[in-house]
């Protein structure tokens, strides 16, 4: 029985694609371009199982659409900036290039042992110079446009990491990559203006219609458009008003106390005359200033001693707090507090005491009777216990009060988002440095165009923690270009954010002089197909979008939205296991037995088998893709991924799973060779005529091509995985079919197999191309199947001519029939009559009751 070498056959195929240059994308505006590209990897040294996911699932794509004729352009490249290169270089001695490039080179070839049909001539790495003087020229650019800005501010700081981190990069309350417990600084950093696009990025949402909801929910939430009000309280015995923001004016009748940010003007005045409050400002420091972060924590408070007037409620003073909670950079960085209404607030007033008064009542309720217990109500309802508010909806009142605070000239209606500006300062040194330079005399300069790169030192120092661009001896020393006195390069590197920001755009014209050639970005740009893990929502993709506006502003671009399309897979998943010692154990160490128990192989001991997770390194329930494909191939591993469940749920690694594959890939195998030497030549003169079998044969295959078709521009992969098994069988039993009639190979039979297998071969190729490539050859053709068109569904062909009835007698099948679709039911119940089976078991008996289903069932009651 002959057997499919895939290592032969793989390595074979992959040399000639290159060979031939097949992948490689060439501008041409007479042709529809179609361009796909999954989110590029960051260089650890290994590919992992999500890896392979992601890029066979983008392959698919790319693949399809190059057969359909489009001008497809799928490259790569490398997200090749960040922290782990530094802690490389400080814990095994290594430098942050040579442990970067080494760790591409290594992935490059496990990603070429894929067979994924990438233009590899476009490939960039975002640490090479040659990338990053372009992202500094973009930098320049974007402050001549003022969406580039230096401010003193409070920053979240890692200890760890020594480093700036983003609000978006404090995940409950710890660093995202480090999981240090976040801290507050006050440091000068350089701020993206991304808040000037704010209501842009916002409405631009809804016209992403290919992109998940949930990813457009994420987004809009984030940059959280709120209508609200500023109003000024007088504060008692104080000349200057105390201005807060709110989106629930509504509620201003159930206020109870007035809260400031720790970093707010008057706090830190307050402070600078007490000790206790200055200490408590201090512990709130300690914290981080994500949103999410101060969401969760404990509610914390110190009363200034200050008291605001209710502007509506006549002798009505309220205390004036520093409260934890309070963010400076949203709204005016004070709040007054409704607990009824707010879950933060009530919190703060059970902790502190504080009133809480009901002034929104359910419709259903009694006013008199309403009270709010542990959880704030903030569901609609009519307003009550709120003076010339009582009886309002919500919306109602909310219009009331702004207009009569307007027209007490105490009170403003204003628009804010919840988005904060972009801080991209990182105080590290293997990232793209910030190209300007500090003079005392000039301030803050841009470095000459002319002068980019400002490139990193080679020969840093990382033997302490830091940057060790602070540290470098003559690397910030130079002169500054506007009057020549000495002067200080910024020693700040970019969020590694800013690299991912615009690559998209830089595999349009890799090697080109400027960020992007205009030409080629309007021919190749949007995305037409981006693919990545919904853990990107908000940061990358946000970040993109803004990017991409901006470039646009300085005369880069002619487009707003980077992608047009968004597809967000599911994770990889394995069940874990754990020694008895706690330990956990890697799959390949442990063995298990039939019943579903296990022991470790090393030990004999047995172990725990553990929740399905995703795959980690820290519980150790990980498969190495590139073992998978030493000992099963590509094609098997390609297959799996897009065999088991919908590519935006996540998907469990099974052994199991990959022997199946490995199991079909040997069937299809056999089928074409035990198969071919019966067919006609190549490119054999279509027959006039069919017979019903021959036409059944093709009526499968062509409804097969249409559903298929349809399933993978839909991202249904395992959808069309499950048509091939289908179209697969369907095939093998037309073959036994007529081998069970010796010599019975008519000219139509062979003609209609030929086509079956070639479609068979030419939809299978996306997901298995190697092996779709050898078929292809097996059956006969010289020409490379890379090259050949996606096949075309005959409409005449998608209605079933025959079908195949099943004949019961007393619920019993007795025979099967083939006949016409849609035979009349007379015209059926005479066929199966006269079928000679029915006939011999009914003997002289004469049927009570005849059932047609039809195209189904004939059940003959007897």
């Amino acid at each position: 029985m002959s057997r499919y070498n895939f290592k032969e056959t793989e390595h074979k195929w992959q040399a000639a694609w290159a060979k031939g240059d097949c992948f490689a994308a060439k501008h041409d505006p007479a042709r529809p371009k179609y361009y796909v590209l999954e989110m590029f990897p960051y260089p650890s040294g290994r590919i992992h199982m999500g890896h392979l996911r992601n890029y066979t699932m983008g392959d698919v794509v790319a693949r399809y659409k190059r057969a359909q004729g489009f001008n497809v352009l799928h490259p790569m490249g490398w997200d090749a900036f960040g922290l782990p290169a530094e802690n490389a270089a400080m814990e095994k001695g290594v430098h942050p290039k040579q442990w970067t490039y080494a760790n591409i080179a290594a992935m490059r070839d496990q990603m070429k042992a894929m067979g994924l049909s990438l233009d590899w001539s476009r490939e960039i790495a975002t640490c090479d110079p040659e990338y990053y003087q372009h992202q500094q020229k973009l930098f320049l650019d974007f402050m001549k446009k003022d969406l580039v800005y230096r401010k003193e501010s409070w920053v979240n700081w890692d200890p760890v990491d020594h480093t700036v981190l983003a609000n978006e990069q404090v995940i409950d309350g710890k660093g995202w990559r480090s999981g240090a417990v976040v801290e507050r600084r006050k440091l000068n950093q350089w701020f993206f203006r991304i808040t000037a696009k704010s209501e842009e990025l916002r409405s631009a949402l809804a016209k992403l219609d290919r992109w998940p909801a949930k990813v457009r929910t994420m987004q809009e939430n984030w940059i959280g458009k709120s209508e609200g009000m500023r109003i000024r309280f007088r504060l008692v015995g104080e000349n200057t008003p105390l201005e807060i923001f709110t989106t629930r004016h509504d509620t201003i009748f159930g206020a109870s106390f007035l809260a400031l940010s720790p970093d707010h003007p008057l706090t830190e005045s307050l402070a600078a005359k007490n000790s206790k409050l200055a200490a408590f400002v201090a512990e709130c420091r300690q914290s981080g200033t994500a949103e999410a972060e101060l969401e969760t924590a404990e509610k914390k408070g110190f009363d200034t001693g200050l008291k605001a007037e209710h502007p509506f409620i006549k002798g009505h003073n309220l205390p004036v707090y520093v409260a934890n909670f309070v963010l400076m950079d949203y709204g005016a960085g004070a709040i007054f507090g409704c607990p009824a209404h707010d879950q933060r607030d009530l919190d703060f007033a059970r902790k502190y005491k504080l009133p809480v008064v009901p002034v929104v009542v359910p419709d259903d309720q009694d006013p008199k009777n309403f009270d709010v217990g542990a959880e704030a109500y903030t569901g609609p309802g009519h307003l009550a216990n709120s003076d010339f508010l009582n009886g309002l909806s919500v919306d109602a009142a909310k219009e009331a009060i702004a207009t009569k605070l307007e027209a007490l000239k105490i009170g403003e209606r204003v628009t804010t988002y919840r988005l904060r500006d972009w801080g991209v300062s990182r105080q590290r040194y293997w990232g793209c440095p910030i190209p300007v330079i500090h003079c005392d005399a000039c301030g803050v300069q841009p470095v000459p165009t002319k002068d980019l790169p400002v490139r990193l030192p080679e020969d840093a120092d990382f033997s302490v923690p830091g940057n060790p661009l602070e540290r470098h001896p003559s690397w910030s020393k130079v002169n500054c270009p506007s009057c020549g006195k000495p002067a200080r390069r910024d020693t700040d590197t970019c969020d590694t954010f800013v690299d991912s920001s615009w690559y998209f755009a830089r595999f349009c014209s890799p090697t080109a002089a400027v960020p992007v050639t205009k030409e080629e970005a309007d021919y190749w740009l949007p995305v037409d197909q981006y693919i990545g893990g919904v853990e990107h929502a908000i940061l990358h993709l946000l970040y993109a979008r803004f990017f991409t506006r901006a470039m646009t502003d300085c005369g880069h671009l002619n487009l707003d939205e980077p992608f047009a399309g968004l597809f967000t897979q599911g994770m990889v998943t394995h069940e874990t296991y754990r020694a008895a010692d706690g330990r956990w154990l890697e799959p390949s160490a442990i063995e298990k037995s039939s019943d579903g128990s296990a022991i470790e192989v090393a030990t004999k001991t047995p172990i725990t088998v553990g929740r399905v997770e995703k795959m980690s390194k820290s519980k150790k329930n990980t498969v190495d893709p590139t073992a998978i494909i030493d000992a099963y191939g590509a094609d098997t591993g390609r297959w799996f991924m897009l065999s088991d469940s919908p590519p935006e749920r996540d998907l469990e690694w099974t052994e199991g799973g990959i022997d199946g594959a490995w199991r079909f890939v040997q069937r299809l195998w056999r089928l074409a060779d035990d198969t071919v030497q019966k067919l006609p030549a190549v490119n054999a003169a279509m027959p006039k005529n069919f017979s019903p079998p021959a036409q059944d044969v093709r009526s499968l295959v062509h409804r097969a091509v249409a559903a298929i078709t349809d399933d993978i521009e839909r991202f249904a992969f395992n959808k069309a995985v499950a048509r091939l098994y289908e179209l697969t069988n369907g095939i093998a039993d037309a073959i036994k079919a007529i081998e069970t009639n010796k010599d019975k190979w008519t000219s139509d039979d062979k003609w209609a197999l030929r086509e079956a297998l070639e479609v068979l071969v030419r939809l299978v190729n996306p997901m298995m191309p190697h092996l779709a490539e050898e078929l292809w050859h097996k059956l006969g053709h010289r020409d490379m199947l890379v090259n050949t068109p996606w096949p075309v569904a005959d409409q005449s062909l998608l209605t079933r001519q025959t079908v195949t009835i099943a004949v019961q007698i007393n619920g019993k099948l007795r025979a099967t029939l083939n006949l016409p679709a849609n035979l009349p039911q007379e015209e059926t119940t005479r066929a199966a009559l006269a079928e000679p089976a029915i006939a011999r078991h009914l003997g002289e008996t004469t049927p009570r009751k005849i059932i047609v289903i039809p195209n189904k069932v004939v059940n003959i009651v007897a």
